[in-house]
């Protein structure tokens, strides 16, 4: 047989059994196989729970097995999307496009497979969007922040949007383009305002707006392009070639680029010297006031990230900095990977618990171990409150059953511990029928 040969026709003369022994043999050797067949089974029904799960995870493994996951969780997406499934897949989506935005802001490198993801992240995204519209604000708020204060990338086509922002969610995009192009000076802000306006007008189909961006540009041959393009395409034939025979004797010279601020050149010489939480707030300041914030936070945060690697004070830093800067996602992050201090860590869940159940669980499970190794009565009332989260939490995950196995198992460690059987007890959290009292307290 050689190497080419179409083996379909041979394994469909197989039994389901065999298949199954082969596929399993190859997953075992093929990580990315691996995790592809396990996010298939998680979602067959439409649930997407273990696709959360496995990202949860995808931060703490290497650069090849974080790229397998991703690369499973958006054939997933797809497959899912191709299929018509009526499960909202825009949430999973959505953390996906950002979970890769936020490696990829942490490693500086924007190109190879994962910035090629990252792309195909944001179109599954824009078709989830599209299938199962979210509420068009706060879409419009998301792409706002990506583009205003986002790494660089992804860089969204409003066009994609379109149809889930509907008429909400454009006016709210317009209405911060205007506000930014009123207020700010050259710099990034007003570039991305430009560009939105710009890709705004295209949607909308303002065409007289459109010629007018259009025309206020540097001349080029793709611009002049466009415009001709634009202004037959709205019937406007007379218009478009007069526009075509200007541009071949219109010439202007671009501006020349705006100087550095002093004032984020000051902070930015002072955070370098002690970079933490004081210097980073006050870069944030200068930066954001001279337009020049992404490019200034991402190196910024690249620096924190390092120092976060040396120990738990400086992972802690980097958390309360991305807490400040109003990114709670990327703070959690921060703590799984770096590995914060317990208390920040609990904090951080009990903000989270809502909505990420499951990434919560570990943390309320290691603060029960520790309430209970304190051997003191309030802190046996604490751990049986915190029994009682973890069993609602595992019910919102829908693993209920795992609580029962892990109660079972830490009853059974603790038995002898009376007061904190009672105090289970009393938090009404049905006990193992196995677990007996006894009769030694402790």
């Amino acid at each position: 047989m050689s190497p080419h040969s179409d083996l379909r026709p041979y394994l469909r003369t197989l039994g389901a059994e065999t298949l199954a022994d082969l596929l399993h043999a190859q997953a075992e050797r093929d990580p990315e196989l691996r995790h592809s067949l396990e996010l298939r089974a998680a979602t067959q029904s439409g649930d997407v729970s273990e696709a959360h799960r496995l990202l949860d995870t995808a931060v703490t493994d290497g650069n090849v097995e974080y790229t397998a996951k991703i690369g499973a969780v958006l054939d997933t997406l797809q497959r899912m999307l191709d299929a018509g499934s009526r499960a909202d897949l825009a949430p999973l989506a959505r953390r996906t496009v950002d979970d890769i935005s936020e490696v990829l802001e942490q490693s500086g490198d924007h190109a190879g497979d994962l910035g090629d993801r990252l792309d195909r992240a944001v179109e599954l995204y824009a078709r989830a969007c599209a299938a199962r519209p979210p509420d068009p604000e706060k879409l419009a708020d998301w792409i706002l922040e990506v583009e205003f204060d986002g790494p660089g990338r992804p860089v969204i086509d409003l066009a994609e949007f379109a149809t889930a922002l509907g008429e909400p969610g454009l006016k709210r995009i317009k209405s911060t383009v205007d506000d930014v192009l009123a207020a700010s000076g050259p710099g990034h802000r007003r570039d991305v305002a430009e560009r939105l306006r710009e890709q705004l007008a295209e949607v909308l189909g303002d065409v007289d707006e459109l010629v007018a961006i259009l025309s206020a540009k540097p001349p080029r041959v793709d611009v002049s392009l466009k415009i001709v393009r634009v202004l037959r395409a709205a019937g406007r034939h007379s218009e478009a070639i007069a526009h075509a025979a200007r541009a071949l004797t219109h010439d202007k010279q671009p501006l020349p680029p705006e100087q550095p601020e002093d004032e984020t050149s000051r902070r930015r010489k002072d955070f370098d010297a002690k970079p933490g939480r004081e210097t980073y707030a006050a870069l944030r300041e200068a930066a954001q006031a001279a337009g020049k914030w992404t490019v200034q936070r991402r190196d910024a945060l690249a620096c924190l990230r390092e120092r976060a690697a040396e120990g738990v004070e400086q992972a802690d830093e980097l958390v309360r900095v991305l807490l400040d800067d109003g990114r709670p996602d990327e703070a959690w992050r921060a703590c799984v990977r770096f590995g914060a201090a317990p208390e920040l860590k609990l904090e951080l869940a009990e903000q989270r618990a809502a909505e990420h159940p499951a990434e919560t669980i570990p943390v309320f499970r290691e603060h029960v171990e520790e309430l209970i190794e304190r051997k003191d009565p309030q802190a046996y009332q604490e751990a049986a409150r915190r029994l009682k989260l973890l069993r609602t939490l595992h019910k919102r995950a829908e693993t209920p059953d795992e609580f029962t196995a892990y109660l079972a198992a830490l009853v059974e460690t603790h038995r002898r511990k009376t007061r904190l059987i009672t105090e289970i007890r009393t938090a009404r959290i049905a006990m193992p029928k196995a677990v007996t009292s006894p009769r030694t307290p402790r």
